[in-house]
């Protein structure tokens, strides 16, 4: 048995990994690399294997990270089964075509561009109407039924607790009499979600593949995080400005809903404000998938199923509104009552949310009220890093709004909770390939691992392939040209975020600034800015040779 890792790799987006035996090729996600625009780009490039070969797609979840590009492999022969859960698959039927609108609008603006410049103009990756095309091969299953794809291959879906339908995924495989078992952690979640179930554990595995999202970090705790919730709002509110939330439409969205509506039953004492204070959900997707999470209480933890039970909706309440069309969306900066508007996209790289940013970050009395994982590259990132400027639709727009971050509601576990999960594990792995993280989280994790419990971690490259069979599991190459074309964009990646880095600290810092620094620190700044202006000048000699 092989497998290649072909996303997800020293970074969180674009989960794919091929698993290949007694002549079945199988993936595990086929997902969209998402950030920096040189990571974007990627996802433009073949496959480095045909897509015919592939027998079976195995999903752990439908956040676009990680099925974004099977519309991408539809149009290029496959033609297997995908096989996920019922929830993953009603949420992709409506993901999916979304993801494809968005690609075609990205190609119309690209194509603009490409025109006025005499270029010839590109297609989308793929169109809606292709992505719809591709939901033809999808298969729902059952959490814990065994799924038999043949004599030689037996698959299992767990609850992972990520988002609505997220899987771990348990596999065993049968080659030369031998049987193997190779599990995937997929996305784990949090133990006390809003809504959803803790993360199955398993009892064994050969071979883990597991993420590393916050490998190196800790959230904060429930109840801190439900009251630092309230008191933003309330403080922004207060103030007479605006609370923006951008968040994931799946997951995220229905989660922060739930939190008010909990909130409501037990503070009375924020009743009052929190029925004066109109919520709108701004994201055509996130009211959809709000209608999947109501068509799938199986999934629910106890506490959100006994709401329902006693003929609660846990995911309404009092002034929640639906802003579905343009004009509603618009019409949200027009009007100048305060409000509290949830918005995809988490990271603000695209949808509702980049105009509601445009009419507030500008405004001392607004909130920018982060929820999520902000990766490497995205505006959300730069926000939360401190920016003071950001550029949106092409106008530079001063940031004056108070930019707040909340932890914990992150749909992965922190570091606890992934050394707690692989606790559990009775029988171990033989060898752990970390994936799905930033390699500073993943370099902390793989050392905890190994110190804590003996285990023999790999942090893969992208394309890296290993033969499981094998005593001694080493890296191989066979698809060096992609691993080549992989790590130049990655190069041109990191160059763009120095870049945006260099910016911001030409735009932050000014002598009022420096004149608070001692000697000691002035002289330790001229010694570090010696070291990289010599580092740069050595990077520019060999990139111009």
């Amino acid at each position: 048995m092989k497998i290649t890792f072909l996303g997800a790799t020293k970074t969180v987006t674009g989960s794919c990994y091929l698993v290949q035996f007694n002549n079945k090729n199988f993936l595990v996600d086929c997902g969209m690399f998402q950030g920096h625009s040189k990571q974007n780009e990627f996802n433009e490039e073949p496959f480095p294997f045909n897509a015919t070969d592939i027998d079976y797609i195995l999903l752990t979840h439908s956040h676009i990270d990680h099925s974004g590009r099977i519309p991408k492999i539809y149009k290029d022969g496959f033609r297997g089964q995908v096989i996920c859960t019922k929830a993953t698959h009603e949420l992709c039927q409506i993901m999916l075509p979304d993801s494809g609108f968005i690609q075609e609008h990205e190609a119309e603006w690209k194509n603009r561009k490409l025109i006025r410049a005499g270029k010839s103009p590109i297609p989308p990756l793929y169109t809606a109407e292709e992505a719809m095309e591709a939901l033809k091969c999808f298969k729902h299953v059952s959490y814990y039924d065994d799924i038999n794809l043949g004599e030689d291959l037996r698959v299992r879906f767990i609850d992972a607790g990520h988002i609505l339908g997220s899987s771990i995924l348990e596999i065993w495989v049968k080659e030369n009499g031998h049987e193997t078992k190779i599990v995937f952690s997929g996305d784990l979640g949090n133990n006390d979600l809003p809504i959803l179930r803790a993360p199955d554990v398993i009892e064994s595995a050969d071979f883990l593949i597991i993420e590393s999202t916050y490998g190196n970090r800790l959230h904060s705790q429930t109840e801190d995080r439900v009251h630092k919730l309230m008191k933003i709002m309330k403080e922004t509110i207060d103030r007479g400005g605006n609370v923006i939330i951008p968040s994931f439409a799946v997951g995220r969205t229905q989660e922060i809903i739930y939190e008010i509506h909990k909130f409501k039953e037990d503070y009375p004492e924020y009743v009052k404000f929190l029925n004066d204070t109109p919520v709108y959900i701004d994201s055509p997707l996130a009211i959809s998938a709000t209608e999947v999470f109501r068509n799938n209480l199986d999934c629910f933890n106890e506490e959100a199923k006994e709401y329902v039970i006693n003929g609660d909706n846990p995911l309404d309440f009092p002034g929640l509104k639906l802003s579905k069309s343009a004009d509603d969306s618009k019409a949200l900066n027009e009007d100048q009552v305060p409000k509290i508007i949830i918005s995809a996209s988490g990271m603000c790289e695209a949808g509702r949310i980049r105009h509601h940013l445009k009419h507030n970050l500008w405004r001392e009395d607004s909130s920018i009220l982060f929820v999520g994982y902000q990766a490497v590259g995205t505006l959300g990132r730069r926000l939360t890093d401190g920016a003071k400027k950001v550029k949106l639709f092409g106008e530079e727009i001063g940031v004056k709004a108070k930019i707040e971050i909340i932890e914990g509601y992150s749909g992965h576990a922190d570091q606890n909770g992934l050394m707690d999960w692989v606790k559990h594990i009775k029988n171990k792995p033989r060898k752990v390939f970390i994936v799905h993280g930033e390699l500073d989280a993943q370099e902390v994790f793989s050392k905890l691992l190994n110190e804590r419990y003996g285990l023999d971690t790999i942090i893969p490259e992208y394309a890296d392939h290993f033969d499981l069979t094998m005593d001694d599991v080493a890296a191989q190459t066979p698809f060096k040209e992609t691993k080549d074309k992989f790590i130049r964009l990655q190069l041109l990646s990191q160059i763009e975020i120095l870049q945006e880095q260099a910016d911001f600290i030409g735009m932050h810092i000014n002598q009022s600034c420096l004149n608070n620094k001692s000697d000691d620190e002035i002289e330790e700044l001229q010694n570090k800015l010696s070291d990289l202006d010599r580092d740069l000048l050595s990077i520019k000699t060999n990139l111009i040779k």
